[in-house]
């Protein structure tokens, strides 16, 4: 995991150094969340509607390529009390635009356990992501972007079953 943030972070530096032109901005959204369990689940497990919040900066590398990271909270998980997990995220996405409204990114996200059922969570989750935005004006946006995670988020030593999470996200945001 060490290894993991530590390439991570050499990938955000690395990035500001070569930036063309930065944008930043504030982002929310509305999560529509579920877990995937295997074995298949014997109890009910219903989806969990939550939101999300952030900040977030854009490094323009080209024109038409840019890297955005950003550090949102999310509400997550499943319907049932015992199955939601709110998390401090860091997506980072390579993203190219097509146009000047439209753009698509892909990336990792770690995530961070920060509340709920703490004692059946792992602290710590990796995901895959990826979006599409439309600019609305010159600063403000719309979007939506789909995350899978890519770990089992429940604590291997209490329980044999495995679960990941699958998000949908839908936001707005402005550039600053």
């Amino acid at each position: 995991m060490k290894s993991l943030i530590t390439t991570l972070f050499f990938v955000i530096i690395t990035t500001c150094s070569f930036a063309q032109g930065t944008s930043y901005g504030v982002r929310a959204g509305l999560n529509i969340s579920n877990l995937d369990f295997d074995p298949d689940a014997t109890f009910s497990n219903q989806h969990r509607n939550g939101f999300a919040f952030g900040g977030f900066a854009d490094w323009g590398i080209s024109d038409n390529f840019s890297i955005l990271t950003e550090l949102q909270y999310s509400a997550e998980g499943a319907k049932a009390e015992e199955l939601r997990a709110d998390y401090i995220q860091m997506p980072i996405m390579a993203r190219l635009g097509f146009g000047n409204k439209f753009t698509a990114g892909i990336g990792p996200m770690l995530s961070l356990k920060t509340w709920g059922n703490l004692d059946g969570f792992s602290t710590m989750t990796f995901s895959g992501i990826a979006g599409v935005e439309y600019m609305i004006t010159d600063e403000l946006f719309i979007d939506a972007r789909v995350h899978y995670g890519l770990t089992n988020i429940l604590d291997e030593d209490l329980t044999d079953l495995e679960a990941q999470n699958t998000t949908f996200q839908f936001g707005f945001g402005i550039k600053i």
